[in-house]
């Protein structure tokens, strides 16, 4: 049985820091990001809030494997790839969600 898994960029608000991850729940990460679920974190450190990017793949192998193949990628072409889907840099939540909010995930992963 296939399993989604996801790739996704968050950015600072001002775009000037990336943070490249991989989740097999694209919505309850992003509640973790924005509420900095892990305050030590790289994330949570630089605000990177604002999710930028997402790619869907079959399997948390496929998804593992095109994270580390985007993490030896230049800052160019990380911006090249978030402007081929999100031009204008939005925060791409509700749109992937389907709705203005994130609903609330609670204080644990789930």
């Amino acid at each position: 049985m296939k399993q989604n898994a996801y790739v996704y960029i968050m950015s600072s608000k001002n775009n000037k820091v990336l943070y490249l991850g991989v989740t097999n729940n694209i919505e309850r990460r992003v509640w973790e990001h924005r509420n900095k679920f892990n305050q030590n974190s790289f994330a949570s450190k630089y605000n990177c809030v604002k999710l930028v990017y997402v790619e869907r793949t079959n399997s948390i192998i496929d998804a593992i494997t095109r994270e580390k193949q985007l993490k030896n990628w230049t800052r160019d072409w990380k911006n090249k790839l978030i402007e081929e889907q999100n031009p204008m840099w939005r925060d791409l939540a509700a749109e992937v969600f389907g709705k203005g909010e994130l609903r609330d995930c609670g204080s644990s992963p789930q």
